[in-house]
This record gives structure tokens, C-alpha cells and sequence, in this order.
């Protein structure tokens, strides 16, 4: 199969599914994959003359903890389909991955996608958790002080202390009414 007959079949492949993407040159592809710890994950596929690359940004890299981390990225690589976790050289977070150009069908690519959304829901908050425990604190304790909503820090309540997660249990509820 040459490149372009991979492009068309990608191209085709995104529309029939009707998954958003955009198509910024011939031989790329970046897709938009919703989801439900992370709301979006963005994936680019490049196609080349013996298959197509597969690369998605997880997270930034971790300000702590960071063997933690490479410990459970490696760990979950194992259980993972067609895809990998991998650093850039800043340290921030990708899964990658190639589809050998005789293997890419619809169904490759649909499977594909599938592990990379699984593997980005089920992984993303223990990432930051592992990697970002400390600034989940001090945002909790900033939105605290400031009367903020909590509501996308509820999934790390338990790396909270209790007397913050106190302060800001009852900051969240609605004032009561005193009858007269």
C-alpha cells in the first residue's frame, strides 16, 4: 500500500467514524479523542512510506516523585496494545506507536485508538497524583482561600489534609437559611 493510499484509508477511516481531526498536510493527521479524566486527548498520526507513527501528549512532566512515576509508566507498558509511554526530552509524558503500512486497516486504527483513550483515562489521574500530589495541594488550598470551585480536584480529595479538605467541604455547600 503506498502512502497515499494509507492517507485516503486514514482520511476515510476518521470521516466514517466521524471522529474530529484536522488534516494540516498530506502526511498528517492530528486527531481529538474525548474522555473522561482528561477531556480531550490529542493524537497526530504521520504517515510514511513503510507505515504510520502514532504520538499523543499525556501530561507534562512530573514536578516530583519522578521514579514513582517512570516506575508505573514502565509497569503499565507492559499491558498495553500498539502503543508505549515514552519521555520527550523535556520529560513530558507521550504514548507512541506504528502501524507497519500492510497492517493499517479501519479496524487497526480504531483499535489503536481505543488502548490510547483507555490507557489516558485509566492512567491520568494516578499520574498526577504520583507526579503532582504537592501542587494539587496548594491549588486545593488557593481555591480554598478564594471561595473557588473544587469541583475538578474532587478525584484527589484523599491527598488532601483533612482540616483543608474540612475548610473546603463546607466552603462548597450552600449557605443555610435561618427561618425568622
Amino acid at each position: 500500500m503506498s502512502s497515499e493510499t494509507t492517507a485516503r484509508l486514514i482520511d476515510e477511516t476518521l470521516r466514517d467514524r466521524e471522529i474530529e481531526h484536522t488534516h494540516p498536510s498530506d502526511d498528517v493527521f492530528v486527531v481529538i479523542l474525548p474522555g473522561e479524566r482528561k477531556l480531550k486527548t490529542t493524537v497526530m498520526l504521520t504517515v510514511g512510506k513503510h507505515g504510520v507513527r502514532i504520538e499523543s501528549f499525556v501530561c507534562r512532566k512530573p514536578d516530583e516523585n519522578f521514579e514513582g512515576v517512570y516506575k508505573f509508566l514502565l509497569r503499565r507498558n507492559r499491558r498495553l496494545y500498539g502503543v508505549a509511554y515514552t519521555l520527550d526530552r523535556v520529560g513530558d509524558i507521550y504514548l507512541i506507536g506504528r502501524i507497519a503500512t500492510h497492517a493499517v486497516t479501519a479496524d487497526e486504527i480504531d483499535r489503536v485508538f481505543g488502548q490510547i483513550l483507555e490507557a489516558v483515562d485509566a492512567d491520568f489521574n494516578t499520574l498526577l497524583e504520583l507526579g503532582f500530589a504537592e501542587s494539587i495541594r496548594r491549588e486545593w488550598k488557593w481555591r480554598v482561600s478564594r471561595g473557588e470551585s473544587l469541583k475538578n480536584l474532587r478525584a484527589f480529595e484523599h491527598l488532601v489534609d483533612a482540616e483543608v479538605l474540612a475548610a473546603g467541604t463546607a466552603g462548597s455547600q450552600p449557605p443555610s437559611r435561618t427561618s425568622e
